[in-house]
């Protein structure tokens, strides 16, 4: 059994050494453990800095593509590079590398396919009080629409076998961690977490430049990975919200008719509900388009899925790849 473990990386010449290091090299099931540093358009030393440290394998891409890009570039490379198990982790030395034989154990006994490090963000004092609210909110959205029991959904610590890498197609361009879950959650993969331990912050994080930002790109992000994943449902809502709005803004006009016998008054109260219901009877029919459309992206995952397959059979090379360091 072959594990790939590797490191999405932009301008991470200073922190990688220590993450590379802290990297286990050989563990209990596992024939053979190898290194993959994804470079994200990198702009220092990152590549170098990886060949130094024995890293074995190098996905390089030509520009900055976001971590999603690199997260699904890196898994493809795995995938061809022959692995039976990945491990996803940061290249700022956020999880202790240790802990990789609890994530990987899992999959080894052959009691899970994709395992989530839980980090416990409760417990990590530099997370503000803003963004763990806002993480527990993402873990909640997740759980309701994957129907999973993952805790710490935005962790980027994580283990997948081989059929769960080959049926993972992230499609949002800003991060991996909350719709691959949901992927996860949908299909026939078997999804456990286990708890894991992180060292201390060794940089600000390259996602967000703040808190605010955080709020700013990760909200929307679960809105929409949400109305992506259950259409129906999250346009239903929307659109019986606002049908209780037309409903207020008719409701003088429909006390004085009844109560006083005078409808002639009002005109602005009944325009108002009028647009409100319009918007509410559209909101109610992009959500049976959206339910459609849901239907044609399963299909077109699962095409995805075979045409990975076949050309791990025609023996396709990785894309952007070149080799790492020479085994010694």
């Amino acid at each position: 059994m072959k594990l790939i473990i590797q490191i999405p990386c932009l301008n991470e010449e200073q922190t990688l050494p220590q993450t590379v290091a802290d990297l286990p090299r050989s563990l209990p099931g596992i024939d053979a453990v190898e290194l993959l540093v994804i470079d994200d358009g990198s702009t220092d030393r990152t590549v170098e800095v990886a060949r130094e440290c024995g890293v074995q394998h190098v996905v390089r891409l030509t520009n900055n593509k976001g971590l999603a890009a690199g997260f699904q570039a890196g898994l493809d490379a795995c995938l061809k590079l022959g692995a039976d198990v990945v491990v996803n982790t940061d290249a700022d030395n956020q999880y202790c590398g240790a802990d990789v034989a609890k994530l990987v154990a899992p999959i080894v006994a052959g009691a899970a396919d994709m395992v989530v490090g839980d980090r416990r963000v409760s417990d990590i004092d530099h997370f503000s009080g803003s963004k763990k609210r806002l993480q527990r909110l993402g873990s909640w959205v997740v759980r309701r629409v994957s129907g999973t029991q993952i805790t710490d959904a935005t962790s980027g610590f994580r283990a997948y076998n081989r059929e769960a890498a080959l049926q993972l197609l992230v499609v949002d361009n800003f991060t991996y961690t909350l719709e691959s879950l949901i992927q996860a959650g949908k299909m026939l993969v078997a999804v456990d977490e286990v708890e894991i331990r992180t060292n201390p912050k060794t940089r600000e994080s390259r996602l967000f430049a703040s808190t605010g930002a955080y709020v700013r790109r990760n909200g929307p992000a679960i809105l929409r990975i949400y109305a992506r994943y259950e259409p129906l449902r999250a346009f239903s809502v929307a659109g019986l919200a606002v049908f209780l709005l037309a409903i207020l803004a008719w409701l003088p006009f429909l006390i004085d008719s009844i109560l006083n016998g005078d409808s002639t008054g009002h005109v602005q109260s009944l325009i108002l509900g009028a647009v409100l219901f319009i918007a509410a009877i559209q909101l109610f029919a992009l959500g049976i388009i959206g339910d459609l459309l849901a239907s044609q992206r399963v299909m077109t995952q699962r095409v995805f899925e075979r045409v990975r397959r076949v050309e791990l059979v025609l023996g396709v090379e990785p894309s952007h790849y070149e080799p790492g360091s020479n085994p010694e």
